[in-house]
């Protein structure tokens, strides 16, 4: 489990970190504003997966495919590897296998509820694993690096959030239909995990731009 062995390895492990981050935050913002613009009316679909099933289905794979790419490609140390290219694999899979939570439960065939069981059990690995990155692999482990006691409670508290909206989107579906439908309960579980996710590996892009000339195995 080797530290990064090079300034140029450190920086392209910046940026793909920011690059991860900077779409998380921008995914939960730009596509409701993105369907608003094209149907001239602000309404919020079941969860961010639906927009997969509006004119902002193109951006929702896009985005994710890309977040998929820059996981897949992130390289740092051996436990980081794994986790990241099991991530970048599920985010693959959530974008290209579409949800069925906004689809009207009468049109769907067999392989279209298989479908959709495949993108809920994906999506919900996937912020479990972005989870551990928040609680597990972000936080510094020497104490004395400037800032490294406020980016840590950052990133646990992003993880903690993380875990706390999987838990409550499952929960959702328990709700009568005539609360799930004003309230969109699932939708902003999704965006606080997708945000809280976005932050988390924002800052450590920022932070690593810092830290890369004396990163250490625990950072």
């Amino acid at each position: 489990m080797d530290p990064v062995r090079s300034p140029q390895d450190a920086q392209t492990i910046r940026r793909l970190r920011l690059g991860i981050g900077v779409v998380g935050i921008g995914l939960p913002l730009v596509l409701p504003v993105g369907h608003a613009l094209v149907t001239g009316r602000l309404t919020l679909q079941e969860s961010i997966s639906g927009y997969y099933h509006t004119e902002m289905r193109n951006v929702f794979v896009g985005s994710l495919c890309a977040v998929g790419v820059f996981l897949l490609s992130y390289r740092y140390r051996r436990l980081d590897d794994l986790l990241s290219t099991v991530a970048g694999a599920l985010a693959v899979v959530v974008a290209l296998f579409p949800t069925t939570t906004d689809v009207p439960a009468g049109t769907l065939s067999t392989s279209d509820t298989v479908v959709g069981w495949v993108h809920q059990v994906a999506a919900a690995a996937l912020f479990g694993v972005l989870a551990v990155f928040c609680l597990h692999l972000f936080p510094v482990r020497d104490a004395t690096t400037p800032g490294a006691r406020a980016r840590n409670r950052l990133y646990r508290t992003c993880g903690f959030l993380i875990l706390a909206a999987i838990a409550l989107g499952l929960t959702s579906a328990l709700l009568p239909e005539e609360v799930r439908d004003p309230l969109k309960p699932l939708f902003w579980c999704e965006a606080a995990a997708v945000l809280a996710f976005g932050l988390a590996w924002l800052v450590k892009g920022e932070a690593m731009f810092r830290e890369r000339s004396t990163a250490q195995p625990g950072q």
